[in-house]
């Protein structure tokens, strides 16, 4: 794991995404002005032996970009672990910063690219370029039960990171529809949901409850795989 992380914190393969992520630590926001911004590639967040798998989109310019850890710093980070919290996938409910004692239970947390993009918009060819991480890390990851993508540009960087490592995949490829769950080999499930941004959280796209849908769903798999092995076992 320290190899991989140390790699993603090192990359410089996109241009464009180190000048902007560099230019934006810089620069800082007005509100930030005492903080020093990370301003690099943001690592994974979590060990290797989990089972359950979140995938988001990128870091937030001003929050993990920010802070230096995945989703912290930001509301869609505030979002996502309070409701990690409440199904006990994490001992707290904020993520603030690298130090507030935030551990993850039995989840991994990574992004579809790890470096702050313009207008939150990477390019196609910035996701291919950075899915290399991606695959490294689903390899890795022996224990994965459930995936959590958030967002369709995460749902669509599994799906070609699956392909690319010749893993099953369904044909056509399943839609992208909220709370939908997919079976996709004899031990992984996917669940869809939308990214919890404040665009989809401040307009009621996408609220508390089906947010919870998606994590209940996940910790019901879990907990039902758990049962499955130890009476095998038994």
């Amino acid at each position: 794991m320290k190899q991989i992380q140390e790699a993603i914190v090192e990359c410089e393969l996109c241009p464009r995404l180190v000048s902007y992520r560099q230019t934006v630590a810089r620069e800082k926001r007005r509100s930030f002005q005492d903080w020093e911004y990370w301003g690099k590639p943001v690592p994974s967040f979590g060990k290797l032996d989990s089972r359950l798998l979140i995938l988001g989109l990128a870091p937030a310019a001003h929050g993990a970009n920010r802070t230096g850890r995945i989703f912290t710093g930001d509301r869609s980070g505030e979002f996502l672990y309070q409701t990690l919290y409440r199904f006990a996938f994490c001992n707290q409910p904020s993520s603030r910063h690298r130090g507030d004692g935030l551990t993850l239970f039995d989840a991994y947390i990574t992004a579809a690219i790890h470096c702050a993009p313009p207008g939150n918009k990477p390019t196609g060819k910035e996701l291919d370029t950075c899915r290399h991480y991606l695959r490294w890390e689903l390899q890795l990851l022996t224990k994965v039960r459930v995936v959590v993508v958030l967002g369709r540009i995460a749902w669509k960087t599994y799906l070609w990171a699956r392909q690319e490592l010749h893993w099953p995949v369904p044909r056509p490829h399943p839609k992208f529809r909220h709370a939908a769950s997919y079976r996709l080999d004899d031990r992984t499930t996917l669940i869809v949901s939308y990214h919890p941004s404040q665009q989809n959280t401040q307009t009621g796209r996408l609220t508390k409850e089906m947010f919870d849908q998606v994590f209940q769903t996940a910790r019901n798999l879990l907990d039902a795989d758990h049962q499955k092995e130890t009476g095998d076992r038994g």
